[in-house]
């Protein structure tokens, strides 16, 4: 979903192209692999990762997000196979007003240790409960019945500590200028997207997601390779 339009997804599906592939069967070059420039971009400046020694992955998403409520089963369940030496987090990104409100609800749920758990909530809520889950008190009320308490995540929500997580996650989100959700970022060195490994493709959207993971899965070897 693009910064601006939020369609980055809509386009790939759009795109007129070939037959669909397998998915071990990306567009290719002379040997094999996803496509620079195509499947996925190389960072011109990289961005160091957060965890000494380890080969960072970041998902780049929002809650309000559809694409990534559809991708969301698919990296979840991939984040939870990957090897000791990488390691995987969400940040949520700011892209505008209602954006960034959903932001300081992830931010929030995060310092309170209660993100992972709500998250499944939070997306069906927006996605399928039509609520759009904006206004503080609301947030408190809705995720209360979920185990957390109202008080705490009011307080939380305001707190110094929410705000600047806020302000580091933006700056990251600039570091790698990212234009559009779900951007998965590999290594510091490489992104891509379900959009940009659908390139060409006319396929649905849970294909593009586990196209996006076979190419992650390329990618991750080579950040590997100083």
């Amino acid at each position: 979903m693009k910064r601006r339009e939020f369609t980055a997804l809509t386009t790939a599906l759009s795109t007129a192209g070939a037959g669909g592939l397998a998915l071990t069967g990306l567009p290719a070059q002379a040997q094999g692999g996803p496509i620079e420039g195509r499947q996925y971009q190389r960072l011109a400046t990289p961005v160091p990762s957060s965890v000494a020694g380890k080969i960072e992955v970041v998902e780049f998403f929002w809650y309000g997000c559809p694409h990534c409520y559809v991708f969301e089963p698919t990296i979840e369940a991939w984040a939870k196979q990957l090897p000791a030496d990488v390691v995987y987090r969400k940040v949520h990104v700011a892209f505008r007003e209602n954006v960034k409100i959903h932001q300081r609800l992830f931010f929030t749920l995060e310092v309170m240790g209660k993100e992972e758990q709500t998250r499944p909530a939070i997306f069906n809520a927006i996605h399928r409960g039509g609520q759009s889950l904006t206004d503080p008190k609301a947030m408190a009320a809705f995720l209360a019945p979920l185990g957390v308490d109202s008080a705490k995540f009011l307080d939380t929500y305001n707190s110094f500590t929410v705000q600047t997580k806020c302000l580091q996650a933006t700056k990251l989100q600039d570091s790698y200028n990212i234009d559009g959700v779900p951007t998965v970022a590999i290594g510091g060195r490489f992104l891509t997207s379900p959009a940009m490994a659908g390139f060409g493709l006319r396929v649905s959207e849970e294909e593009l997601g586990q196209r996006c993971i076979a190419v992650a899965n390329y990618l991750l070897p080579l950040a590997r390779k100083k």
